[in-house]
């Protein structure tokens, strides 16, 4: 029984699917997805944006192919690059296909919106040729028009029934390798569509807040959104929409899953806002630490404190951290307990020193851990 039950989030339960080696849904972590914005036919440009995106931890990158120019330069992507490539297609089941056949992972389109029955045929059937899997991306910028007249506007109702419908196609087909969306840039509309599928189908759901908006505005309106729904266990992989640079999506949407267990990886910096009592400038530390730190995917804590008020408390609570004191001079704590005092100037350096030095270990004694079954054998 957990120490902690307030901690504890029941995840939906859903089958499971795969975007290449990637699993989604069941009991796999939940992903992190974000979308390339250069032209996808600029291959060194696209190629350039998804290593980025990979080296913050993107887990899956979307790629939009608009055009066949675009759906065959995955043929020269997806060989440079370690992340499945999903295919965002709208309307042209030939762009499907050609992308299905250049090398796309998964599949972004509504069956519905391709036309006839035959050519979903045709695009399942490249699915199944080429290991590809699928998302319905249903968003409540471009609902169908019947739906829109019969309920009068996008509603929870009109969006579920519009997943439940191109899901149907699928099926039809014999084809069960997707997920879905139900995206609305409204958090209330998208919040209580995504509630109300979770509760007729076992899919694995794609979380997004659709336009968010820029890098803050759209983080924070993403968290409540996503949050909300990650916190009642519905989720299985998450993309944050933001008018920013890709990678921070990826950034945000790690920041999201840490802050509520779901997933870890890298350092989780706890900071105080700062105050007169602070022994040293605690923002511009915060600051430079993030970044310097940035490139550690190790899971580990680093409490960065300004004074001795809440400083040993939240340090006993962390991997590392650093409380302020006088003359210049604060206390780093290891493991809970104070270990050292560090001159400001050496300060910044010292703690990316221990904070590699720590994650070193972690990942040594998680490959010997490894290792040791293998050993057995």
């Amino acid at each position: 029984m957990s120490l902690r039950p307030y901690r504890d989030i029941h995840r939906r339960k859903s089958r499971q699917i795969h975007v290449g080696p990637v699993a989604v849904g069941g009991d796999a972590p939940i992903t992190v997805q974000t979308m390339t914005n250069t032209p996808t036919a600029d291959v060194a440009a696209t190629v350039a944006q998804i290593r980025r995106c990979e080296e913050a931890g993107a887990d899956i990158v979307r790629v939009s192919c608009p055009d066949q120019e675009s759906s065959l330069a995955l043929k020269r992507i997806v060989p440079q690059v370690r992340v499945p490539i999903v295919a965002d297609i709208h309307f042209h089941y030939k762009r499907a296909i050609e992308a299905a056949e250049s090398g796309a992972a998964c599949l972004r389109i509504n069956p519905g919106n391709i036309g006839s029955a035959e050519r979903v045929r045709e695009v399942v059937k490249a699915a199944k040729d080429h290991g590809c899997s699928m998302r319905i991306g249903v968003n409540a910028g471009s609902l169908e028009r019947d739906l829109l007249e019969r309920y009068g506007e996008p509603c929870p109702a009109a969006m579920v029934e519009s997943a439940r419908n191109h899901a149907r196609i699928l099926e039809d087909n014999d084809f069960h390798e997707f997920k879905v969306s139900v995206k609305a840039s409204d958090v209330f509309l998208a919040v209580a569509a995504y509630q109300e599928l979770a509760e007729v189908c076992d899919y694995p759901l794609h979380l997004g807040i659709t336009e968010a908006g820029g890098l803050m505005s759209g983080t924070v309106k993403s968290a409540i959104g996503m949050g909300s729904l990650l916190w009642a266990g519905i989720g299985d992989t998450i993309r944050v929409s933001l008018s920013a640079d890709p990678v921070e999506e990826v950034r945000a949407g790690f920041e999201m899953l840490k802050s509520l267990d779901l997933r870890h990886r890298g350092v989780r910096i706890v900071s105080c806002p700062s105050c007169a009592r602070q022994g040293y400038d605690v923002i511009k530390t915060v600051e430079i630490l993030e970044k310097r730190l940035a490139h550690i995917p190790t899971p580990l804590s680093l409490s960065i404190i300004g004074c001795v008020v809440n400083g040993p408390g939240e340090a006993r609570e962390t991997d590392l951290g650093l409380t302020g004191g006088g003359n210049h001079e604060h206390m780093m704590y290891v493991h809970g307990k104070p270990d050292h005092k560090i001159d400001e100037a050496r300060m910044i350096d010292h703690i990316v020193e221990l904070v590699e030095k720590r994650a070193a270990e972690i990942e040594a004694a998680k490959a010997a851990h490894s290792a040791a079954p293998a050993a057995a054998q």
